[in-house]
């Protein structure tokens, strides 16, 4: 049964952005170290040019990291991470004013400089677990706030955990902080189910095929599957080759609910999302 999108929308500084049609996150690693283009877009000319390749292979929102997230990565300090993406923001808001830019950051008074300095939305892997100012920040500022689930903490989020039961852990993980974050007055609630985080291949793959469970929390899911290990372990491949792949699993995405595509290639997500809307309106 393939999912009929709902009717969202969230608030970015005042421009109302619907995702009842899906919409492809491009990723920009402002860091030597991720699994994938570490080293690539450190400099200001290979910035620029990054974001305006994501933008015309169909981007509508940008998320800018400063820290790796990859299993093994050394912990950034707080100014190291800060030295890197706050002049790669204010470079990319004075380039490209009209464009969407999520900042991709546990860290909460990163955050907020992050959203001073141009940032429109607060992309936290830990949910507000690594930082306790977190969702406090969120709702000050009056930002979107994507939150992903994860178990453990900084050092060990890439550890396999045993679940009694996947789904409904995730579900239950999602409702208590939705509960809290609507309390202290966040709107823009996102979730992101974290894919290759505290979770086997196995665990991956059934979260993927019961992603449509996932709709009882009545919030927008975005989906990070652009490259990870779950491919590449499955098909004997590298990242480099795992193009195809994320096509592939991101059709499944669309199938079950996802309303944001997170890619490191946007042309071919919004291919994904084009043949999905093809489908979709048939009758």
């Amino acid at each position: 049964m393939i999912y009929q999108p709902r009717n969202y929308s969230i608030n970015c500084k005042g421009n109302l952005i619907n995702l009842q049609h899906p919409l492809v996150m491009g990723i920009l690693n402002v860091t030597p170290d991720s699994f994938f283009d570490g080293g690539k877009f450190t400099e200001e000319n290979t910035i620029l040019e990054r974001v305006r390749q994501l933008v015309t292979d169909g981007a509508k929102i940008i998320d800018i990291g400063g820290a790796s997230s990859r299993p093994g990565a050394a912990l950034v300090t707080e100014s190291e991470e800060e030295a890197r993406l706050i002049p790669a923001i204010e470079l990319i808001s004075t380039h490209f004013p009209e464009l969407i830019i999520s900042v991709d950051t546990w860290r909460a008074d990163l955050a907020e400089k992050a959203i001073r300095k141009g940032a429109h939305i607060i992309n936290d892997i830990s949910a507000g677990q690594f930082d306790v100012n977190m969702f406090e920040t969120a709702a000050r500022l009056n930002v979107p706030y994507i939150m992903m689930h994860l178990k453990g903490e900084v050092t060990s989020m890439h550890q396999k955990f045993e679940y009694s039961n996947l789904i409904q852990d995730v579900i239950h993980y999602f409702q208590e902080k939705i509960v809290a974050l609507r309390k202290m007055g966040v709107k823009d609630i996102l979730i992101d189910p974290g894919f290759g985080f505290s979770k086997t291949t196995t665990d991956n793959f059934l979260l993927l095929n019961k992603l449509n469970s996932l709709q009882i929390l009545d919030v927008p899911i975005l989906v990070g599957l652009s490259r990870k290990s779950m491919i590449n372990n499955t098909l004997n491949i590298s990242s480099k080759d795992a193009l195809n792949g994320t096509s592939v699993l991101n059709s499944f995405a669309l199938m079950g609910g996802a309303t944001i595509l997170r890619v490191h290639d946007p042309k071919e997500a919004q291919e994904c999302i084009q043949l999905f809307q093809a489908v979709t309106a048939t009758k």
